[in-house]
Order: C-alpha cells, then sequence, then structure tokens
C-alpha cells in the first residue's frame, strides 16, 4: 500500500506523511451502495463505477483554484507534468524523512509510474506541485476520499476530498509551514467544490506532529480507523466549521 501520511510540520520533530496513495485511489471499486449515494437522481441498478464518477463531479480544475494566501506567502497549486517535474518530485522522494512514508525511492522512473497512474486516471486524484511565492517547495495530491480505498474504514460522504502533502525542502520543515498549506488547500477545496462538505486526512495515529499539524490547519480529530498498513487518526475539516477552527 502507498504512503499514509505526508510531510507536514508544526515546528519540530520529522517530516510527517499524510493520505492514501493513488494506487488506493486509483484501483478502487466502489460498492453499490455508495455510488447511490454521490449519483443525483437514482442509479441504475449496474451503473459501473466510471459513470458514477462522470455523475459525481470529481475534483474539477485545482489550478483554477488559486493563488491562496498563507502565513507563509503565496501558494499555487499547478499540476504534475511528468517532463517537467519528475526530477524534482523523485527528489523529494528519495530524501530518507520522505521515503520512509512514501516509499517511492528510487530511480526516476518509479516517481514517473507514480505520477503517470494519476494522470492518465479518471481524474479522481490530481497531483500538483505547491508552488510558494513562485517557487517550488511541496507536492499534494488532491483526491476523491469517498472514491479512494479510505472510504471502506469509515462512513464517507459524497465529495469526501482528501489531501497528501509532502514538503519538499529541509528548510520548509519545522517551522509550521506544514499547517498554512494544509488550511490554505483545504480552503480551496471548500471553496471550489460547493458540493464537498469536508476535507479529509488519516496520519498514523503515532504520528503527533503530523496530527498537531492538521488541528493547527483547522482540521478536528474524529475517529481512530484501522487501515491495511496502520491505525491512523482520521482528520476533518468542515465546511460548517471552518470560520471556527
Amino acid at each position: 500500500m502507498s504512503p499514509t501520511d505526508a510531510s507536514t510540520d508544526t515546528g519540530a520533530g520529522p517530516p510527517t506523511p499524510l493520505g492514501a496513495g493513488a494506487e488506493d485511489t486509483l484501483d478502487l471499486r466502489i460498492p453499490d451502495e455508495l455510488l447511490a449515494l454521490f449519483r443525483e437522481g437514482k442509479p441504475s441498478a449496474d451503473c459501473d463505477e466510471s459513470e458514477a464518477a462522470a455523475a459525481g463531479d470529481l475534483l474539477g480544475t485545482p489550478a483554477d483554484w488559486g493563488p491562496a494566501a498563507t502565513s507563509a506567502g503565496s501558494l499555487q497549486l499547478v499540476p504534475a507534468h511528468i517532463e517537467r517535474d519528475v526530477a524534482l518530485i523523485s527528489r523529494w522522494m528519495n530524501d530518507p524523512a520522505v521515503a520512509a512514508f512514501w516509499e517511492l525511492a528510487g530511480p526516476l522512473s518509479v516517481t514517473a509510474a507514480h505520477l503517470r497512474k494519476q494522470l492518465d486516471g479518471d481524474g479522481r486524484s490530481v497531483p500538483c506541485l505547491g508552488v510558494l511565492d513562485g517557487i517550488p517547495m511541496s507536492y499534494f495530491e488532491i483526491y476523491r476520499a469517498d472514491l479512494d480505498q479510505l472510504a471502506r474504514h469509515y462512513p464517507a460522504r459524497p465529495h469526501d476530498t482528501g489531501i497528501h502533502l509532502l514538503i519538499g525542502g529541509v528548510a520548509d520543515r519545522g517551522r509550521g509551514v506544514g499547517s498554512a498549506l494544509l488550511r490554505a488547500v483545504a480552503d480551496l477545496v471548500l471553496d471550489h467544490r460547493p458540493r464537498c462538505a469536508r476535507v479529509i486526512a488519516e496520519p498514523d495515529l503515532r504520528n503527533t506532529p503530523s496530527v498537531s499539524a492538521f488541528l493547527s490547519a483547522g482540521f478536528r480529530f474524529s475517529a481512530e480507523v484501522d487501515l491495511p498498513d496502520k491505525r491512523a487518526a482520521l482528520m476533518v475539516r468542515d465546511r460548517a466549521l471552518r470560520i471556527l477552527l
């Protein structure tokens, strides 16, 4: 299974990883009862996953969501392009602190395959560079949590949207940048996906710096969830509570 946490930080400790990987997101076949929830109107008994995805309005266009002002600078999500970005993302993936969670260390072809599976998919997971004040410094995967393997392990709602994040440069770790980026991107999702009521993440329960980063970013701890490779903290940023948290 792919990484379950992404590099975030609260000012101390090693980078911490976030969310299930694109392989799980792309390979999942959705149970019929869940398809019935996010399809508009009554689903046919034999509707397939691609029909449900189209009816469910996957993610829109993250490239059109920004820029977003953060305490760390102006953030823009730029959809990843394999030829342009694979070397940079691969270098980040080979950082031991990141590789321990994402398990994508190795030659460029490893990262390229990871990106290609998302880019050639149906749009339920979108890999992006996080460009802060014009400098690429982080990697995001915005994905449909209700279409992910994660949906089998928590009471998913239609249009739940998940975030994976890693901070690429060591200089950007350990000073609260992760929390600032998480808050900004969660708010971008809620601003531009009106049918999404919640943004979801599932850091390892033992990863207290990551859980703290989400709490600082306006997420709340919802539950402990047993996933195939870990016990996770289900973190939720609610549309209804975004002004309060």
